[in-house]
């Protein structure tokens, strides 16, 4: 083919000249029409078999010799003025090109270089030839930034489709396309594409669906309920109150209780015999500040408001608050909060294994949330967005982080009376100022419209996969920034793995095949091979395990001694009582890791008994 010719010569062959000397039949068309966006080009077909294969075909780029330059364009469009066809001859046409940009030679005979937008339009009469390779290597030369491959152009699987990493990266990207197109696929290579270019960045999925692990196994760590260590006080106010209302609204009153109570908390866990007396100044603590305390210290503030005379009115705010306290803490699917080992300072640990540091070789975290109650994940990734972005920017650029998450719309939905106000604000707060200091975004979803729009502008490059819904294309149509709109027409069309590219992450926009991974390291396939059943009956189902796993509770342990422990929210009540030691105890089974409900303190501190029966 004329590609291979020019590659291996380096040089122009006589079929590709761009001149009237050539023969007519590697002239494609005239020019007939130009406005300041789009040509027209009169040619013929010819009703041959095979004579004019692949010479017009939408989606192809054209080169139209202007002399001292030649201007590309994009083929939209191609048909026959009056709607006929004749087999015995040539057959009129008319196509449709969008210019895109124009290649002038290099200096001293070096190779082509090409522009975006056009300073010579074409005149009525240009010859259009079919581009030659080396004009087609210069309209998708990166100039010299760090490249990856991750496909093959659309028009010519023998180009390279190459990305440029770093600003791909650093001005955050997305990826959207609807359900089955390979989203998830081509989100894992890019990611073992950017790790080997760049593998000093470390990667958080926000996985939903609990898919990427399978499909990065050598490269990530998997994070879930059983794994997760996110103590409850790193949660700032307003995150810790989702928690606790389980995404109802927010009472203002109780709200306010636990800003005035939890920094009286934290300030006793850290000296104990300060009482109630806060620090002001520089070593104020405030609601938000990420110190430990005790959920015990919370509630006996709480009793002991209750108690005060002239908290009369209040009590029913008191109390409400104390009952939602003890329901969360008791809750088996939050243990991950609220365990004995996490109200010790872990900040270090926790903060370590979430964002790898030290990576040890396995820089990707997949944050699976299929486990966690649906009215915590906000909360959730309210947290790890904000923390993401601080590490960075404490870390004065030495830590560059990509925080990727799947389905994004559940987090930045486009209405603002959807969604969780502090997740919206972290994950904004990264695609605004998150690339000044090496946190970066990016962003998966099959429904950009539902999407919040500040978001998705923020995201320089866009990998636009095949797309259905009008409102989703209309989205990605105002997002392009160059003349490439009508490359967009393809959307509902593409195939698997096909999307297009534009952005700052690409030279001009390109419509590409994304490499084919290798079928165990497609997200999702290892889980669905795994969970396929081997009996037609049913029969190899374990209804026992699967009924363990939704009551989430930890198994009781036989006690040989018949030793009983006290309810640790009753004896947590009772710490600041001098005559506890009377009262009845309420005695459950000794368990595995909960003897103190996430309350941080041991139930021998209380001088608990054995059972008097």
């Amino acid at each position: 083919m004329y590609v291979d010719q020019e590659r291996s010569t380096g040089e122009t062959t006589p079929q590709e000249r761009r001149d009237e000397g050539q023969p007519d039949a590697r002239i494609l068309g005239h020019v007939v029409h130009c406005d300041g966006a789009r040509a027209t080009i009169a040619a013929h077909a010819n009703s041959a078999a095979g004579s004019a294969d692949g010479l017009w075909t939408v989606g192809r780029m054209i080169s139209i010799n202007l002399g001292t330059s030649r201007t590309v364009g994009l083929v939209y469009s191609i048909g026959k003025p009056d709607r006929t066809w004749n087999s015995n001859g040539l057959n009129p046409i008319e196509v449709g090109v969008e210019l895109v940009g124009e290649v002038r030679d290099g200096v001293d005979g070096g190779p082509p270089v090409f522009d975006r937008g056009i300073t010579t339009y074409p005149y009525v009469g240009a010859i259009a030839h079919r581009i030659r390779g080396r004009d087609l290597h210069a309209v998708y030369d990166l100039a010299g930034r760090q490249a990856i491959t991750i496909g093959k152009l659309s028009q010519d699987e023998s180009m390279d489709a190459c990305i440029a990493v770093e600003d791909t990266l650093a001005r955050h990207f997305a990826i959207v396309g609807t359900t089955g197109v390979g989203k998830s696929t081509a989100v894992s290579l890019l990611l073992r594409k950017t790790i080997a270019a760049q593998p000093n960045l470390r990667v958080l999925i926000l996985d939903p669906h609990n898919e990427f692990s399978a499909a990065l196994p050598d490269l990530s760590v998997r994070i879930d309920t059983a794994s997760l260590d996110l103590p409850f006080w790193l949660f700032q106010l307003e995150e810790f109150a989702e928690v606790l209302f389980r995404g109802r609204e927010v009472v203002p009153e109780e709200l306010d209780v636990l800003r005035d109570l939890i920094p009286h908390a934290k300030s006793l866990y850290r000296n104990p015999n300060a009482g109630a007396y806060l620090r002001r100044g520089s070593d104020s603590l405030t609601a938000d500040t990420p110190v430990p305390y005790r959920i015990a210290d919370l509630i006996k503030q709480l009793d002991e408001r209750m108690g005060l005379l002239d908290s009369k009115n209040d009590r029913p705010v008191y109390r409400a608050l104390k009952t939602r306290i003890e329901a969360a803490v008791s809750d088996p699917r939050y243990r991950f909060m609220f365990a004995s080992r996490l109200v010790e300072d872990t900040i270090h640990k926790t903060i370590g294994n979430i964002f790898r540091i030290p990576h040890d070789g396995r820089p990707v975290t997949c944050f699976e949330m299929a486990g966690i109650p649906s009215e915590v994940v906000n909360s959730v990734c309210s947290v790890l967005a904000r923390l993401a972005f601080d590490l960075a920017l404490w870390s004065e650029g030495k830590l560059r982080l990509l925080v990727l998450c799947e389905e994004a719309h559940r987090y930045m939905p486009a209405d603002s009376r959807l969604g969780f106000a502090p997740t919206r604000h972290a994950l904004s707060r990264i695609a605004k100022e998150g690339r000044k200091y090496g946190c970066y975004l990016g962003v998966v979803t099959q429904r950009p419209g539902e999407l919040d729009p500040t978001v998705l502008s923020q995201c320089s490059t866009v990998f636009a996969m095949r797309l259905a819904n009008e409102q989703d294309q209309a989205i990605i149509r105002s997002a392009v920034s160059d003349s490439s709109t009508s490359t967009l027409s393809f959307l509902s069309s593409m195939g698997q793995r096909e999307a297009i590219a534009f952005g700052e992450g690409v030279a001009t926009t390109m419509r590409l095949k994304f490499e084919r991974l290798p079928s165990h390291l497609i997200p999702g396939t290892s889980r669905r091979d795994h969970h396929l059943p081997t009996h037609e009956d049913g029969n190899d189902v374990d209804l026992a395990g699967i009924v363990e796993r939704l009551r989430n509770l930890p198994r009781p342990q036989q006690a040989s001694t018949g030793i009983g422990f006290a309810d640790p929210v009753a004896v947590q009540r009772q710490a600041g009582d001098p005559d506890y030691r009377s009262k009845p105890a309420v005695h459950i089974p000794l368990q595995d890791d909960d003897l103190d409900a996430g309350y941080g303190l041991k139930p021998t501190t209380f001088g608990l008994r054995p059972r008097s029966d």
